[in-house]
């Protein structure tokens, strides 16, 4: 069945280019589904995604990868949206890897996906957190007769799985772990005339599990068998041999050199030298020493094995000398140094020499006799030399192994903790053996003769163990390790350390008898646990658990590991698919501690925030399955106390994760129950068992009944979500630990004293401070304390595992609180009108007690809760648990969000979801600021969701936000209130925040952060909805990217306090109006584009000419907003003057006029609203209400004088072919500060020879490359730094594109002109424009084109040209090198009048341009080998440099962004004219360098595109946050895609 999209998790993975994520956990549950997507480092690549999950019926294979094909949800535009998807119902672990071009694999990784485990006769879910498991030594449950009462135990104490060690036949050691014969039922389980098989093992399985709730598991040892396997015997191979593995030989020798030590020992005859067979003192260590120094290491020459015979190999050499052989050069590759081959048989004097590298490097002077044997003489010296290294490093190892040895007989014989063997004996030998040795014992130098003979070699097998601090990934037995040779290895003498190789082909016995064993092993058990998993190879314990989970898909592993790496622990857990990691209580050495363990194995914070059903996949820690003591560890009785056994137990049942103990831990075992030499049974169970009886165990007993409690609240907790955990340290002793429901809001708190040292011997403090505990006190779910009973005092049973009869539990459940014994009185105080605190006063918390409150909000708060999840319900699911319905909801909340959403419109919701700071300050308000932190981006709801974007994924509730959130309501007052004081739909979208709101004031302050910002995503979401359907079908439909960009429009445009633009006429039909916030009369209200934020966002400084055009085609035509756009084009015609538009609007009446190119860019944005809004060429007959019907008029009233738009456009053409020549009003420091007197002077006209429009002077900066210098110091001021007079090359194009399009319309019989009439010479001559778009055409490239070869005949001045094969900047500068110098500028005419250039002329340009001028986000200005390029724009900087000086650079260098869209665009234009080939990569470039805006974008907190960024992509703290015609652009290309 599909779940609704909403409920479905979804778990979004980005892969990035070289990211190999081995060491990252990634876990996942059934049913979910992961989704690949590409991070910007990969997008525009052709990447190919592998994996080995397996298709839906197919059988998983570890090495068989499969291709995951793409998903495109809108279109192919760009890759920002396109994923692989995984459904995921197969437990297990999976791996991906993908790569792109010809690199295979550029990145990899793993996913576990988690078991679903199920028991009782309904088969119903058990989680995981839910579990709690108790271990059994197999061999002390007896008969199989007798497991139901012995295992009774577990069920009655609460367990709902039981761990079992090994049931197989065990080895002669009778550890638990060396068994004899993976394959067999242990037969000492049945009793005389039973014959028990694995099937009875699975009945009694399922029969627990059915009638029980219990599940088994049982351990799975893959590392060792026992040294007296049958099998081992036959198989030899199947171990480590001295046949198989030779670089063992030394340790062999070795070892049987301190075994004969041993055996002398014994017999006394070491006394005369110190050394007795009891050693009991420092000096007899001593002893121990000498005598391995003086008699066993000279007498077995270790090192011999490691020397080449010198005599042997100087006579060979010598022989080739004489000879006359060269060295093969094949093989040396002429480098001198001499080689010596270790000999792969390890024989004494086995080393042999490379004669080929003796040969190249002791070379004879002459091949005369004396000079051959000067170089054999060169040789023997060198091999000498080398013979003493391996001496000197051998005495190295035998350091090493004289201190392991000493460091062993320490721990064995003398120290307290230790097992104090007593005197040395065959049986207790000085140190264990490291190898098996299955023949007589004779003499040691007989012994050594056994080396060469293979059929007994071959019997002689290494034990396994385990050393101290080794890298668990490397296997100690292999070559290259000398942990035998050095006896760093603590070994167990009854365990064959087996030899599986690299795979099934080198050892194939061994592989299927291991595969056997598994296959029986999960057939009936429910899991397993991995024996020694940190020093089993990866490899195998992988091929085991692949056949395991064939048998049994939701097979539940766990594994110990000891790595010391959370890393490696990963390495582990990745490649094995483990369900849960063992974690031991035990390995605390105080409370603190075990408080900071529960903390971290589970849970997330209380009050932590909603997280949505698709968000991002994060790393995780491995699951803990946590444990109060495990089978291996010492007796935390002897180490703590027996009191501490129920507060440890108490706060490990706290923790949100799987959790457990072994066997003898509640009943009070005073003693470890060793794994090797426990051989008495478990009591059995008997409810009303006394508290003195041994062979039987009840709720009397120990702990039981507290444990007994403690796994029923914890299995509780984790079955009704209570997933939210607080660790509180109250004192040395005494830890507080919470669990939270995050949707009833039910928290159980439980208070533990723990007892870490002995009451007897410790002084503990018998004030107990009070507690405050957060909300109404429902009832004690339990209280328990540990009291001293007169039962007896221990004394060890010889049948049975007993514990200590002293001790028992009195607990008490489910009371009120004035029943309990434990609190002494409750008082209420409230700290606030939403906070209600009880005050808990302890009496008889002693040592070794506990106790547990259910706690919920107080009744009032309860209720509130409910009524605001109610509300949330209607935007997730999530919400409906823990919902309650209002008996009279508020008038503000009766209508749906999306409803009052519906009626806003996009002026609406920039104010909703946008304004910065200055957009604000109009209104008279600002954004938000927080003391001490910073202030919002952005008044609107973008500013808080972009600071929550970073909250809430990592639950950082420390952060300044939150804690204003909780100190206070400033900020949800603020959201509301400026809303409120809108009108209209506005005013009730505020007052729907209002009314979710003031049920925040009512809940405990802890709640609101995640509460504020579940509406606070909820109307967020809402509000980009309804922002959607105000927008065309392609953002509609268009990608994240598109849709993120589109915002832009809206981030941009809207309507100030003061209207920004002029007037528009009233014959016009859809103009908003409204009443004037100032004067009170009805006044237009016309949204207007923002230049950028912060900088250009209010006042004078807000609207532009230039990026009002530039930006307006992507902004508003694309995203479908028509009337503004026409409203913006006609407002502006409205201004013309000179036959200009204006660059600063000032409202029109402080506009000016100083700019050239801003009326092409407006033609321009006419010409694509006429082609690409349906009926967009209507607008040419829009009246127009002109402001300055002359050049020198006073501003007209609106209305006064009005003409049709066409007669606007001829206007401006016209003027331009007669020529403009003004000087600008009130010329001086009044409008311009820095401007020289001749920059006032303002010219264009059309060039008669060309056709280009042309004009300027080296005074003033006419096009968008506008900076003008203004550093006194560097003497700058009033220069501009690129005035780019005469002809600038998109100004050329913008009015090709412009003429070419009068003359089609003129065709069409749309547009009344055909030309204009103009002065030349004094005669009045028509010119037509089909002329002027001929002139152009023809002059452009002629004029523009700077040719590849260096001697082309039409270049003019080949000593300015700089780069070759690109089009010029400017035409007829008036300094002429700037004409020649490269910047991104013809890419724009390349875009608006593509018929200038020729295919192949244009690509090569491009590419000097992608080579020299494409940054990561935006295109340089200048070419970097300019030699006044600087790429870092400082504009505070004021120093002697002219370049540089107060940002003189501003487009010198930076890298703008907006370029790179007509870059891109123009980019894909031509190579679609170049064949299928060039699109294709063009369409890959195209993607990736998107992909870097996509990715600026998700993460700027302004949700913008820069107007620029410092050099190679720097952040540049001059520029504006977010840029109009850099989102537009950007936009566009995506549009072209």
């Amino acid at each position: 069945m599909m779940l609704p999209q909403h409920l479905k998790q979804i778990r979004v993975l980005m892969l990035n280019d070289k990211q190999n994520l081995e060491r990252t956990l990634f876990r996942l549950e059934q049913g979910f589904e992961l989704q690949f997507r590409l991070g910007p480092s990969l997008q525009g690549r052709r990447v190919t995604l592998h994996t080995n999950y397996p298709l839906d019926g197919q059988r998983f294979e570890r090495h068989n990868f499969r291709v995951l094909a793409w998903n495109y949800p809108t279109g192919r535009e760009d890759d920002s949206d396109k994923f692989c998807s995984l459904d995921l119902q197969v437990a297990g672990s999976y791996e991906y890897y993908f790569g792109y071009g010809d690199t295979e694999r550029s990145g990899s990784g793993y996913i576990v996906v988690d078991p679903v485990l199920r028991v009782g006769p309904d088969l119903h879910v058990l989680p995981l957190d839910c579990i709690t498991i108790q271990t059994y030594l197999s061999k002390c449950l007896g008969y199989m007769d007798d497991w139901p009462d012995r295992l009774r135990v577990a069920k009655e104490s609460g367990y709902n799985m039981i761990h079992f060690t090994p049931l197989q036949t065990l080895g002669e050691s009778r550890s638990c772990y060396s068994l004899a014969d993976q394959l067999t039922f242990n037969p000492e389980f049945s009793s005389p005339g039973q014959n028990y098989s694995w099937a009875d093992v699975g009945a009694l399985v399922e029969k627990l599990k059915k009638d029980w709730n219990i599940l088994c598991i049982t351990d799975v040892v893959y590392n060792h068998t026992a040294a007296n396997s049958v099998w081992i015997k036959d198989h030899p191979e199947c171990g480590y041999n001295l046949v198989n593995s030779p670089h063992l030989r030394p340790a062999w020798v070795l070892d049987r050199a301190i075994w004969h030590l041993t055996t002398r020992m014994a017999e006394g005859r070491y006394e005369a030298k110190g050394l007795p067979a009891n050693i009991t003192n420092e000096s007899h260590l001593n002893a121990v020493r000498s005598v391995l120094w003086q008699d066993v290491f000279p007498q077995i020459k270790l090192w011999e094995f490691f020397q080449v015979r010198v005599d042997g190999a100087v006579d060979q050499f010598r022989a080739l000398l004489q000879k006359g052989s060269r060295p093969n050069l094949a093989k040396t590759g002429g480098e001198k140094g001499l080689r010596i081959i270790q000999d792969p048989n390890y024989r004494r004097y086995g080393n042999t020499v490379d004669m080929d590298s003796a040969l190249e490097t002791f070379v004879p002077h002459s091949p005369s006799p004396q000079h051959v044997e000067e170089c054999c003489g060169w040789l023997r010296e060198k091999l000498n030399a080398l013979n003493e290294e391996q001496h000197e490093i051998m005495k190295q190892h035998q350091e090493k192994a004289a201190n392991c040895i000493v460091g062993n007989i320490v721990y064995e014989r003398l120290e307290d903790h230790g097992p104090k063997l007593g005197p040395v004996t065959r049986k207790n030998p000085l140190v264990t053996r490291y190898f098996t040795f299955p023949f007589q014992d004779m003499a040691l130098e007989q012994e050594m003769q056994l080396l060469d003979q293979p059929g007994k070699a071959c019997h002689f097998l290494a034990h396994n163990g385990w050393v101290m601090g080794d890298d668990p990934l490397r296997n100690f037995a292999e070559p290259g390790s000398n942990v035998y040779v050095r006896r760093e290895l603590v070994c167990w003498g009854d365990s064959v350390k087996l030899r599986y190789g690299q795979g099934p082909e080198d050892c194939p016995y061994l592989w299927a008898h291991m595969q056997k064993y598994t296959e029986i092993t999960a057939k009936y058990f429910h899991g397993v646990r991995l024996d020694n998993c940190h020093s089993t190879p990866l490899h195998v314990a992988e091929a085991m658990l692949d056949a395991a989970r064939r048998v049994r898909p939701n097979l539940f592993v766990i594994a110990e590991l000891f790595t010391g790496s959370e890393l490696v622990d990963n390495v582990f857990v990745n490649r094995l698919g483990i369900s849960s990691l063992i974690r031991e209580a035990m390995s605390a050495a105080d409370s603190h501690e075990e408080g900071r363990l529960v903390h971290r194995y589970g849970g997330e914070p209380v009050g932590a925030f909603v997280q949505p059903s698709l968000r991002p996949l994060m790393p995780s820690i491995a699951h803990a399955m946590f444990l109060d003591v495990t089978h291996d560890n010492e007796c935390p009785i002897q180490l703590r106390s027996a009191l501490d056994s129920l507060p440890s137990s108490a706060m490990v049942s706290m923790a949100c994760c799987a959790t457990g103990s072994t066997r003898g831990y509640d009943e009070l075992v005073p003693h470890q129950i060793s794994v090797v030499k426990e051989e008495r049974f478990y009591p059995k169970w008997n409810p009303s068992a006394s508290p003195t009886s041994i062979s039987e165990v009840g709720l009397q007993t120990g702990i039981i009944s507290g444990k007994q409690a403690l796994n029923k609240m914890h299995q509780e907790l984790a079955a009704q979500g209570f997933i939210q955990v607080y660790v509180d340290q109250v004192d040395a002793d005494i830890v507080a630990i919470t669990r939270h429901c995050p949707s009833t809001h039910q928290s159980v708190v439980a208070v533990c004293r723990t007892a870490f040292w002995d009451p007897k011997t410790h002084q503990y403090n018998s004030n107990v401070p009070p507690m405050f505990i957060p909300g109404k006190i429902e009832e004690v779910v339990l209280e328990a304390r540990t009291v001293e009973r007169h039962a007896g005092s221990y004394k060890r049973d010889d049948r049975y595992i007993n514990g200590m009869p002293e001790y028992t539990v009195e607990i008490r459940e489910h009371i009120p609180l004035e029943q309990s014994v434990l609190v002494k009185k409750s008082g209420v105080t409230s700290k606030g009108p939403s906070e209600f605190v009880e005050e808990i006063t302890f009496q008889k918390l002693t040592p070794g007690s506990v106790i547990a409150f259910r706690v919920s909000l107080d009744p009032r708060a309860q209720k509130v809760v409910g009524m605001l999840r109610y509300y949330l319900s209607q935007f997730s699911p999530k919400y409906k648990r823990g919902s309650m319905a209002e008996d009279n909801p508020p008038e503000a909340l009766q209508k749906p969000l999306s409803q009052l959403m519906s009626k806003l419109t996009l002026a609406d919701l920039n104010v909703l979801l946008f304004r910065c700071d200055t957009e604000e300050q109009e209104d008279g308000g600002g954004c938000y600021s927080i003391p001490g932190w910073e202030s919002f981006k952005y008044a609107g709801l973008q500013g808080l969701m972009s600071v929550f974007a970073d909250i809430r994924p990592n639950n950082d509730l420390g952060h300044p936000v939150c804690a204003n959130l909780r100190e206070g309501d400033w900020l949800i007052d603020y959201v509301s209130n400026r809303l409120i004081h809108k009108e209209g739909p506005l005013a009730q979208v505020g007052q729907w925040l209002a009314a979710m709101f003031s049920y925040l004031k009512h809940i405990p302050r802890y709640l609101v952060p995640c509460y504020f910002d579940a509406i606070l995503v909820s109307t967020y979401t809402t509000a980009l909805d309804a922002t959607n359907k105000l927008m065309s079908s392609f953002v509609q439909n268009g990608s994240t990217f598109v849709r993120h960009l589109a915002l832009g429009s809206v981030q941009m445009c809207g309507v100030g306090r003061f209207p920004a633009l002029p007037p528009l006429s009233t014959k016009l039909e859809d103009v908003p109006y409204r009443i004037s916030p100032i004067t009170g009369q009805k006044e237009q209200c016309c949204v207007s584009l923002a230049a950028g934020l912060p900088h250009f966002s209010s006042g004078i400084f807000r609207c532009w000419g230039r990026d009002t055009f530039i930006a307006l085609r992507g902004l508003l035509l694309l995203t479908g907003r028509h009337i503004e756009a026409r409203n913006i084009i006609l407002a502006f015609a409205g201004t013309l003057r000179h036959g200009l538009i204006p660059n600063l609007l000032g409202e029109g009446r402080c506009a000016r006029y100083n700019c050239r190119d801003a009326v092409w860019w407006w033609l321009q944005c006419v010409q694509d609203y006429a082609t690409h809004v349906p009926h967009g060429i209507e607008i040419l007959r829009c009246p127009v209400t002109r402001m300055y019907p002359t050049d020198d008029c006073e501003p007209c009233k609106p209305g006064e004088m009005e003409q049709p738009l066409y007669d606007v456009i001829q206007e401006a053409l016209q003027r331009h072919l007669e020529g403009i020549s003004f000087r600008e009003r009130n010329a001086g420091p009044k409008i311009d500060m820095h401007m020289k007197d001749e920059g006032f002077n303002v010219t264009a006209k059309v060039d008669p020879a060309t056709g280009f429009v042309s004009g300027g002077n080296r005074f003033n900066c006419g096009t968008w490359m506008d900076k003008m210098g203004e550093s006194e110091r560097a003497r700058n001021k009033g220069m501009p730094a690129t005035p780019r007079d005469g002809a600038a090359v998109e100004i050329v194009g913008l009015s090709k594109s412009a003429v070419r399009w009068v003359v089609e319309l003129r065709a069409k019989g749309l547009f009344p002109y055909d030309g204009a009439k103009v002065l030349r010479d004094g005669k009045e001559v028509l010119v037509s424009y089909s002329q002027w778009n001929q002139q152009l055409q023809q002059a452009f490239e002629a004029s523009f084109w700077v040719s590849v070869d260096p001697n082309d005949p039409k270049e003019k001045c080949p000593d300015l040209v700089h780069k070759r094969g690109i089009y010029k900047d400017s035409y007829r500068a008036s300094s002429p090198w700037c004409d020649y110098q490269l910047r991104p500028n013809f890419t724009i005419a390349m875009v608006v009048a593509p018929e200038l250039f020729t295919v192949e002329k244009a690509w090569k340009a491009l590419e000097v341009a992608e080579q020299k001028l494409l940054g990561p986000l935006g295109m340089k200005t200048l070419d970097p080998d300019d030699m006044v390029y600087c790429g870092v724009y400082d504009n505070a900087l004021d120093n002697e440099n002219y370049n540089l000086a107060k940002g003189f650079n501003y487009h010198q260098g930076p890298e703008w962004l907006w370029p790179v869209g007509y870059f891109l665009r123009a980019k894909l234009y031509f190579a679609k004219k170049l064949g299928e080939e060039k699109y294709s990569m063009t369409m890959t470039l195209v993607k990736n360098v998107l992909s870097r805006h996509y990715t600026h974008l998700e993460r700027s907190p302004w949700k913008g595109l820069p107007e620029l960024t410092n050099e190679n992509g720097q952040f540049c703290p001059f520029s504006c946050e977010t840029q109009a015609w850099s989102l537009a652009t950007v936009l566009e290309v995506l549009r072209d895609l």
